[in-house]
């Protein structure tokens, strides 16, 4: 088995994996990540036991027990390309040995289930609301710097998008992941259901206009208008297809939960976003302490 380099694998001067700055006994195996870091102690504030408190750069980490769950709360910060730090080294913490820098012959699988914003594409699911997605579109290409490959349905799902939506591989290769059935049927009520777009920023990605102008002016109704079977775009952010899709290949099961704080077609902003990220903190924390 492949001896893994100081270069590839990077531990810091405490031997816990680089970024992240966590041992693989600091690590819960059921993980919530959050963009925010601020929103770690958001979340761990409901912990009845918080153990261990690490932090590097915006990589915050509360690991405590809700009742009788252990749980890592782990801030991400924005966008795909952190996801691909935070992903890679979870898996490491769990799946290779860091004292003899070799990948164990046994893997473990993570739960990790993100919490975080989104903007809603339909104009029937308002500012407040929660949606889980079933599937993730990324137009941010990190997924295809990794062999992989989709069932038929994906396939289907991808080839219809890049039909309706006319993006093409000078633009990006979108790509897409589904989520976890085994997590995803633990968040059935209270929860919008469909697929997200995860774009790799928040003005022009998202169809945001300043002072400069768009490629794509009429990407947001693409996003809205598309359907495939029962199948439609309800929402996008900057994480998610990132999180499905590099989880599922190192064999992780996650799962996406956003509340809404903007509407993207009625055009409204959230006025309780606090209030409502507080309410699905507490309602998702209920759910994985029972599973």
């Amino acid at each position: 088995m492949m001896h893994l380099q100081e270069s590839e694998f990077i531990l810091n001067s405490r031997g816990a994996v680089y970024h992240l700055n966590l041992l693989p006994e600091e690590l819960a195996t059921t993980i919530i990540t959050v963009g925010d870091p601020d929103r770690v102690a958001e979340v761990s504030k409901f912990f009845d036991l918080i153990e261990v408190k690490q932090q590097h750069r915006e990589f915050i980490s509360h690991t405590g027990f809700v009742g009788k769950k252990r749980i890592t709360v782990l801030s991400t910060g924005i966008g795909t390309d952190n996801i691909d730090i935070v992903l890679n080294e979870l898996d490491a913490l769990i799946n290779i040995d860091f004292n003899v820098r070799l990948i164990k012959s046994i893997l473990q699988s993570l739960n990790i289930i993100r919490i975080g914003t989104c903007g809603s594409l339909q104009n029937d699911i308002s500012v407040d609301a929660f949606v889980m997605s079933t599937h993730a579109i990324g137009i941010d290409n990190l997924l295809n710097y990794y062999v992989h490959d989709n069932n038929e349905e994906e396939k289907n799902i991808l080839q219809h998008f890049i039909n309706h939506t006319q993006i093409t591989d000078k633009f990006s290769q979108p790509y897409i992941a589904a989520a976890s059935a085994a997590l995803l049927k633990n968040f059935v009520s209270g929860f919008y259901h469909g697929i997200t777009v995860t774009c790799p920023g928040f003005y022009g990605p998202q169809g945001r206009v300043l002072r400069l102008g768009l490629t794509f002016p009429n990407l947001i109704d693409a996003f809205t208008q598309f359907q495939f079977g029962n199948y439609h775009i309800i929402n996008f952010e900057m994480e998610t297809s990132a999180i499905y899709g590099l989880g599922k290949l190192l064999g992780h099961h996650c799962l996406s939960l956003n509340a809404v704080v903007a509407n993207r077609v009625s055009k409204q902003f959230s006025k309780d976003a606090v209030v409502s990220m507080e309410k699905l903190i507490t309602g998702t924390l209920e759910i994985i302490e029972s599973i």
